[in-house]
């Protein structure tokens, strides 16, 4: 049976079943994208407030989502209810079949207590799975799950911002954290959440989910990774408005995910904005999940360190992968940027970036085999595994201005293959316009730039600047 009468066949079970789902297609990409079939929560409203959440009273508003929660699971589905107000919160935790639903003038506050997010849940760390505090808002292993609404997700940020400096005591946890994973400790023993370790919660993170919707809520600030789609199928984010200026705090993570459609969003971050992951290392290899069949289209980034970023924690391989239409309004370090090292293996291939535009940036497109940053000293390489990189694609790019057009460095062992860059325009240009190393099959056509200038200022955007 072809993938179209199975389509088919699924949406009227579903027509006869009396239930309803909402089809997203993207039929632009060159890759193939079938369409999504979104689940449509059921007309009954969980309110916290009737389950006995109180404006300011944390310990009363947190028990008040897990009721909610536990009674719209129970009921066959539906949506918790955030009224406008403000709301002082520790984590919420969803349970399958349920919509957390942000009302106009609703804002939810989470407290900076570490202690509201324990016990420890499944998590992970920058690629790495472990035991740790748990996000925020967290939802593992459910189905028909989601955010909506045009409410606020604002975290109190006071006492995490203590914790983006990185301690010894943290560099030693990620010691401990590589080599449990390097060795095969199992998830359940790599504990994360000693004191000392600080290693901060995701906003959002959707851990092993299926049928996730994210929709039109705004989130102000995170204390890491801001929404963090991990091992998840199908899913569709579209019109957020993020906004996070602190230390990792990148847009969206797209990790270990597959067939997956943002559209429509804003965001405005410290770190990467639209990010593609798929593992670190022996997790990624043990795990066997690439991430894959990805649309990304009509968003807009304000600031971010790249408009989509791919890796550095993609061990698993990432593929299929189609963004367009999408802008940057003031300023990125990189508009596409690809990133691994020699002990990721896994493979990036069939991407295309097409009719993107930005302002200011260092790079159009980037790929760098050698990117490492404070890993590359404080932790060995357990086992070397080189990234296949083959058939990526840019097309249709306009800059005002940019140090240089494209920057490949390759790995000799495995030499990047198959690079198509077309139709890029840059206003100035400051330092160099090209380079590639360990770079075959390298086509491009109609680059053009206006002036050659020296002299221009310096990117700053907020958060912490990229490094090796």
């Amino acid at each position: 049976m072809n993938m179209k009468r199975l389509f088919l066949l699924v949406i009227g079970l579903v027509a006869c079943l009396g239930l309803r789902a909402e089809t997203v297609t993207a039929p632009e990409s060159p890759y193939g994208f079938e369409p999504l079939s979104m689940y449509e929560f059921p007309q009954r409203e969980f309110v916290i407030t009737k389950y006995g959440a109180k404006s300011g009273d944390v310990t009363a508003t947190t028990a008040a989502f897990k009721k909610a929660m536990a009674a719209c699971n129970k009921a066959g589905g539906g949506r918790v209810v955030v009224p406008q107000g403000e709301w002082l919160t520790g984590a919420i935790h969803f349970q399958s079949n349920c919509l957390l639903y942000l009302s106009e003038g609703a804002k939810v506050v989470f407290e900076d207590n570490p202690d509201l997010y324990l016990p420890a849940v499944h998590s992970s760390w920058e690629g790495t799975e472990c035991m740790n505090y748990s996000p925020l808002v967290y939802a593992y292993e459910c189905e028909n799950v989601g955010i909506a609404g045009p409410g606020t997700l604002a975290p109190k940020m006071d006492y995490w911002r203590t914790w983006f400096k990185r301690p010894e005591s943290h560099i030693q946890a990620t010691r401990q954290l590589y080599a449990m994973c390097s060795t095969g400790i199992p998830v359940q023993d790599r504990h994360m959440e000693a004191p000392g370790v600080q290693m901060r919660p995701q906003l959002i993170q959707f851990n092993r989910c299926q049928n996730v919707q994210l929709d039109g809520f705004k989130v102000r600030e995170s204390p890491f990774w801001t929404i963090h789609v991990y091992m998840c199928k199908d899913v569709w984010a579209h019109d957020l408005d993020v906004y996070a200026h602190g230390h990792n705090n990148d847009g969206i993570d797209i990790e270990m995910t597959q067939h997956i459609l943002v559209e429509n969003c804003t965001f405005n971050q410290g770190d990467d904005a639209v990010v593609l992951k798929a593992g670190r290392n022996q997790d990624a290899w043990r795990l066997d999940m690439p991430t894959q069949d990805v649309v990304v289209r009509n968003c807009n980034i304000v600031q971010g360190h790249c408009l989509l970023g791919i890796g550095s924690e993609m061990a698993g391989g990432v593929r299929r992968v189609y963004m367009h239409d999408c802008h940057s309004s003031d300023a990125v370090y990189r508009l596409f940027y690809i990133k691994t090292n020699h002990r990721r293996g896994g493979f990036i291939e069939d991407i295309t970036v097409d009719k993107v535009s930005a302002t200011n940036m260092l790079r159009i497109f980037e790929i760098d085999t050698d990117v490492l940053y404070q890993w590359r000293n404080i932790v060995p390489t357990f086992e070397t595994k080189i990234t296949r990189i083959r058939n990526i694609a840019v097309r249709n790019v306009e800059a005002a201005q940019s140090e240089a057009v494209y920057d490949l460095k390759g790995d000799e062992r495995d030499p990047i293959q198959g690079i198509t860059i077309e139709n890029v325009h840059v206003g100035t240009l400051t330092k160099f316009i090209n380079n590639a190393v360990y770079v075959r099959d390298l086509q491009t056509r109609n680059i053009t730039w206006d002036k050659f200038d020296t002299a221009s200022q310096d990117l700053n955007i907020s958060g912490i600047a990229p490094g090796n």
